[in-house]
């Protein structure tokens, strides 16, 4: 989860939040160099030393100013459409969870499992124990196996929401009468936050998303004990 005066992003809990960290920074680098650039020119410019008409009229320059963007389009470009492509990707997943989105609230369904699912609030103030946290935690966990392929489908009931957890890379909106989906697969153990990321109401900022991502064997007990519960 993030932390008060936090800088950057979280921890990247899946591949994919680990190719956009890496693009993050990619991205980063040439802004600071084209930034780097301009205020040399500036600098140069105020101080008379690039105020030669030859030089600011030339050809050259001409050539350099038309060409340089559009390398450095080309850089951005590249590596953004694959990331793209592999946010895009869904095949063979190994379980298929439904993240529904109500005011104010997330119900979710395992349909690999039958009519396996349940509702998630958040959980009050006065509930929480020590090292739950306030406005972040819910009663009911999403339980998913870890290194596992695992595709999400979203839907709302009533107005727009987004089904999102930053440290998986994973953000997809819920639309009412439309079925969006995404995928991701959890590469460590342990419990990430997420929040709904559309403003839908009164109550946007208190319906949170917990996921806890376990090992195979773990999950497969979970999956068992609620089975029995149902």
């Amino acid at each position: 989860m993030a932390h008060p005066t936090q800088l950057g992003f979280q921890d990247a809990a899946s591949p994919l939040m680990e190719e956009l960290l890496h693009f993050h920074d990619h991205a980063l680098m040439i802004v600071f160099l084209i930034s780097t650039l301009v205020l040399y020119i500036i600098v140069a410019m105020v101080t008379a030393k690039l105020s030669d008409k030859l030089i600011l009229d030339s050809q050259e320059i001409e050539i350099i100013w038309t060409l340089l963007p559009a390398m450095i389009l080309v850089l951005i470009a590249l590596p953004s459409l694959r990331i793209l492509y592999l946010m895009d990707e869904t095949n063979d997943p190994h379980l298929t969870l439904k993240a529904l989105g109500r005011q104010w609230y997330w119900s979710y369904e395992y349909s690999d499992y039958g009519d396996l699912g349940f509702d998630a609030y958040m959980l009050p103030t006065q509930d929480t124990t020590f090292g739950q946290y306030r406005l972040l935690e819910t009663d009911h966990r999403v339980v998913l196996p870890m290194e596992s392929p695992i595709r999400v489908l979203t839907c709302a009931e009533d107005v727009l929401h987004s089904w999102a957890v930053p440290a998986f890379g994973v953000k997809m909106d819920a639309v009412p009468g439309r079925l969006n989906q995404t995928a991701f697969i959890t590469s460590r153990p342990g419990v990430f936050y997420g929040q709904c990321s559309e403003i839908c109401g009164a109550n946007h900022t208190f319906m949170p998303v917990v996921v806890e991502s376990v090992p195979l064997d773990y999950f497969e007990l979970w999956i068992l004990s609620m089975i029995q519960d149902a």
